[in-house]
């Protein structure tokens, strides 16, 4: 509530932290990923330009460009989270077999569904007190890339494993 006396003061003080997140997927609800880096992909408007005999002139285009939401987390023990992604993109892209793709679209009853081939995912923004205080929803995911897991008995600090996934998705909306 702003204060009335002086109408041009800031009421919050607090700054935007960048380490207050988390994410969730839809497709795995039971499924942790512990992020530890993430970011808002950028936007883009395409620009046209209107001809002119002096100088072209840019306008604001009506296309808008999406890029690529990136996520880094902490694999867990079991390797769920990891495991998770890796046999999405393994359906997505049948290395082995169409039964693979056959899977990822069936559901628990046997019930096919081309829907399971994406998912919508949030990243949930934690103000200081570690509540929400925005989130983005990204409607249509998948993924299109994982990265590897390298194990290396030589390592004399204990590092857990993080692993990095990038998805395409059809549009994002910020709530705040």
């Amino acid at each position: 509530m702003a204060n009335c006396d002086f109408p041009n003061q800031i009421d919050n003080r607090n700054y935007l932290s960048p380490i207050g997140f988390k994410f969730t997927l839809s497709k795995e609800p039971t499924v942790a990923f512990f992020s530890n880096a993430a970011r808002i992909p950028d936007l883009t408007l395409k620009v046209e330009t209107q001809n002119s005999y002096l100088k072209d002139i840019p306008v604001p285009g009506d296309v808008m460009e999406f890029g690529d939401f990136t996520l880094k987390f902490l694999v867990d023990e079991d390797m769920e989270n990891y495991m998770a992604v890796h046999n999405w993109l393994y359906g997505l892209g049948f290395p082995e077999s169409p039964k693979q793709y056959d899977d990822l679209v069936t559901d628990d009853r046997g019930q096919r569904n081309i829907n399971y081939e994406r998912s919508d995912g949030t990243l949930f923004i934690l103000n200081s007190n570690y509540q929400t205080s925005a989130s983005v929803r990204f409607t249509d995911m998948f993924p299109y890339s994982l990265s590897s897991l390298e194990f290396d008995s030589t390592n004399s600090d204990l590092t857990y494993f993080t692993a990095t996934a990038s998805f395409k998705y059809t549009i994002y909306d910020i709530t705040v």
